[in-house]
């Protein structure tokens, strides 16, 4: 292992634990990547109320658009550039004077990350780009002097295609770039193609490459279903930024879910000895406002912001939440700015209706228990549910009823 590989880690005790967490960094992409895929584009003022929604759950860097790509990406950039107070404003761009005139002009050279983006494997080099390794060099070279002269001093390589790049590829653009002022080396998984173990692999040799003071990102995409655990092996690897987007939009299968990976640093952050300023409990908020922004509609089965991620209908986990809910609850709801939901379906049992009785404060009457799991539980065709304060309304209602029969009363 290389200097720069040893001297990134902190001091670890006998155990061999690290005494110290690493500061991870999260950057967002929902208004650049996310916004980028099919049905999602929002308009400049759109963008601005979303920026400052994922601002107030702690990120550190927001993405803004690629400004030189249209007029209301250009606009977007101004627009959150002046807004943000505390988290850096980025942008992505080619590796052209053009595109880097466009960043500068919408978003400034102050508290802007300058994305400007590289060709990372043969095959993109090749079929995408139409230029030889020499020329792709020189891209980094004279972007990075570009961009300095322009007052620009926080500038990353994004590599494009770098999970399908080759040692002798990438090292020479990332050297390059190192020698060039750049501050952050963005590893992209563009085809999400990786398994956890390779991507891994792919950021251990990088950091082994580069010094501890330049950041590595990872921006892992999701088309084997593996962004977040690729983006968490980088991170145990030695990365020290991860970009995510909100609900994991992005192009085809999407990005790293933010809302996914802040659970697994609210719970795993000791395992994987890092601290973020995520503040979680306005996630689920923030996902609203996209979902009203770009017509959004959850799934039922999504981690975190599902519409079943806190709610269940089976009584077999119901009899044990009922009675605490930790006994299938691992993920808090209100963490995360959800509640959590016991819906009443054809796979629930008695205990969550004896519960409701429990609950008004009346004593369980056996004959009602066992006509309502009849007409709502046994009897219930399909998969619709239903909630269970309606049920907890009826009971209050059938037992006003029995009480006026048995008194002889009037409603």
């Amino acid at each position: 292992m290389s200097q720069f590989a040893s001297a990134r880690y902190p001091v670890k005790n006998g155990a061999g634990m690290s005494t110290e967490p690493r500061r991870l960094r999260v950057f967002d992409s929902t208004l650049r990547d996310g916004e980028q895929a099919p049905g999602n584009a929002m308009s400049p003022e759109q963008k601005l109320e979303v920026a400052l929604a994922i601002e107030s759950l702690g990120v550190d860097t927001i993405e803004a658009g690629f400004p030189s790509s249209s007029p209301s990406d250009f606009k977007a950039t101004q627009l959150i550039s002046q807004a943000l107070t505390t988290a850096k404003v980025a942008t992505l761009n080619r590796a052209t004077i053009d595109d880097i005139n466009a960043a500068a002009e919408s978003g400034g050279v102050e508290n802007h990350q300058i994305q400007i983006m590289v060709t990372g494997s043969d095959v993109h080099l090749e079929h995408k780009r139409g230029i030889t390794r020499a020329e792709g060099l020189r891209e980094v070279s004279d972007s990075f002097r570009y961009a300095r002269s322009l007052g620009f001093t926080d500038i990353s390589l994004g590599v494009e295609d770098a999970s399908r790049g080759t040692d002798d590829l990438l090292r020479p653009l990332i050297d390059v770039a190192v020698q060039e002022g750049a501050g952050t080396i963005i590893v992209a998984d563009t085809t999400g193609c990786m398994l956890p173990a390779e991507f891994g692999d792919l950021i251990g040799r990088i950091r082994s490459w580069i010094p501890p003071s330049v950041i590595i990102s990872t921006h892992c995409h999701h088309d084997f279903g593996l962004s977040l655990a690729n983006a968490l092996a980088g991170v145990e690897a030695g990365a020290d930024e991860v970009q995510a987007t909100l609900a994991g939009i992005g192009e085809r299968a999407g990005n790293t879910p933010l809302e996914e990976l802040a659970a697994v640093l609210v719970y795993k952050h000791e395992q994987l000895n890092v601290s973020t300023t995520l503040r979680t409990e306005g996630l689920f908020e923030a996902f609203q406002l996209l979902c009203e922004t770009i017509d959004l509609q959850a799934p039922r089965n999504k981690a975190i912001f599902g519409t079943n991620a806190f709610a269940t209908q089976a009584g077999i986990h119901q009899a044990g939440m009922l009675r605490n809910p930790i006994t299938y609850e691992y993920a808090e709801p209100a963490r995360f700015g959800r509640r959590r939901t016991i819906l009443i379906g054809r796979h629930s049992g008695r205990n969550v209706i004896r519960n409701l009785f429990d609950e008004i404060g009346a004593p369980v009457d056996d004959v009602l228990v066992e006509e309502l799991y009849e007409e709502y539980i046994a009897g219930r065709v399909g998969g619709d549910c239903i909630d269970r304060d309606v049920v907890r309304a009826i009971i209050g209602r059938r037992l006003a009823d029995k009480q006026l029969a048995t008194t002889g009363g009037e409603r």
